[in-house]
């Protein structure tokens, strides 16, 4: 095992998110930033905007990223392990570049970077690789020493990211009516992306029908439907959902959407149904809208109970998770032999992203990874 103490090489960890507004006038500049280059017109980014502003056009997302560097920090002092923690966002404050020039303004050379997306797909991953490249762009334009930033590796199915979905899961179940509870079944959903995209998803080797998203949710999805199996005594049926399609409706995304289900559960006659949202760290936006209030309001339209159970956030074992993988990944660095640790079929995801992972419709840069131009 590999000195838990010992994050060397790096001397820092970034936690790279997507951001979010953080009051009603942030929200179109937001969405813009979202939506940069596709030419979207600022009336229909309004009407874009009515999710955000149900919610007094606050996202979430900020308060729970701080919540998780809370987390973390305070997990690293308890464990010895001395690495800052820096936060910077694709799409709001803090920006990006800004917490980079700032990291390499104190001095960090060796940067590991855990974005808040655990699967494979280009909006999951290789899009944040982009946003790294362009960031360091910057700073090299600008005269900086450049930092070498790396990436952690995918922890769909790392237990720590796990064990918080399982005992949400139970809880939600255990707040259903006895009568109906062991009837229940279990909606486990995630954003839903254009099958294009899912299809080149991952490794070259793992593209496909659904490519490495669809694989790595599924994956999830058993481990957490097995654990739970294992300590209620009950096989519950389950099906892995989609929520959150944006884009042009001639474009196909991965379906059913968690609307559709609902209604063909109702109509099976299914008692019950909880909602499990495994494709997302926290209870962000996506959430709160498209399973707290949109998926719920279908539900009470057809009189069918659900509960929806909670994402890992900031749960101490997911912050622990992070700092295993932290300092598994610097003890690879320094050429130790290590055992990621990993459950389920597909085993520890690579390090390093190859080339031909999870690919853009137009090739960019991306950093942290073998096709980076800054190594």
């Amino acid at each position: 095992m590999p000195d838990a103490r010992d994050a060397s090489p790096y001397d820092a960890l970034l936690l790279l998110s997507f951001g979010g507004p953080e009051g009603p006038d942030d929200v179109v500049p937001f969405l813009e930033n979202v939506t940069r280059g596709r030419g979207i017109p600022k009336e229909r980014l309004k009407e874009v905007g009515q999710h955000y502003f149900l919610f007094g056009g606050v996202s979430p997302i900020n308060d729970q990223n701080r919540a998780l560097l809370d987390a973390l920090r305070k997990d690293f002092a308890e464990h010895g392990l001395d690495l800052p923690v820096y936060w910077g966002n694709r799409n709001w404050a803090p920006y990006l570049t800004d917490t980079l020039r700032e990291m390499v303004a104190d001095g960090r050379r060796r940067v590991l970077v855990l974005a808040t997306s655990a699967y494979a797909s280009y909006s999951g991953c290789r899009q944040y690789r982009e946003n790294l490249a362009e960031a360091l762009a910057t700073l090299e334009a600008e005269g900086l020493e450049l930092p070498r930033v790396d990436k952690l590796r995918h922890y769909f199915n790392h237990p720590g990211f796990l064990e918080p979905m399982i005992d949400g899961l139970l809880e939600s179940l255990a707040d259903l009516p006895e009568d109906i509870r062991d009837g229940a079944h279990i909606a486990f959903t995630t954003h839903s992306i254009p099958t294009a995209a899912a299809d080149t998803s991952g490794p070259v080797e793992d593209h496909g029908d659904g490519g490495a998203y669809v694989k790595q949710h599924l994956d999830a999805a058993r481990l957490i439907a097995e654990a739970v199996r294992e300590r209620t005594g009950a096989d519950r049926p389950w099906r892995l959902v989609y929520q959150s399609r944006s884009g042009a409706p001639h474009i196909p995304w991965l379906e059913p959407d968690i609307c559709d289900h609902l209604e063909e559960l109702h109509g099976a006659g299914v008692p019950a149904v909880v909602m499990a949202p495994i494709g997302f760290v926290s209870d962000h936006m996506e959430v709160l809208y498209d399973l707290d209030t949109e998926a719920r309001a279908k539900a009470e339209e057809l009189g069918l109970p659900v509960r929806r159970s909670a994402t890992v956030g900031a749960d101490p074992r997911f912050a622990a998770a992070i700092r295993e993988l932290v300092v598994e990944r610097a003890a690879t660095e320094r050429g130790q032999d290590v055992a990621p640790c990993a459950l389920g079929a597909l085993g520890p995801s690579h390090d390093l992203c190859p080339v031909g992972c999870c690919p853009a419709r137009a090739p960019q840069p991306a950093a942290a990874g073998a096709d980076s131009p800054y190594v």
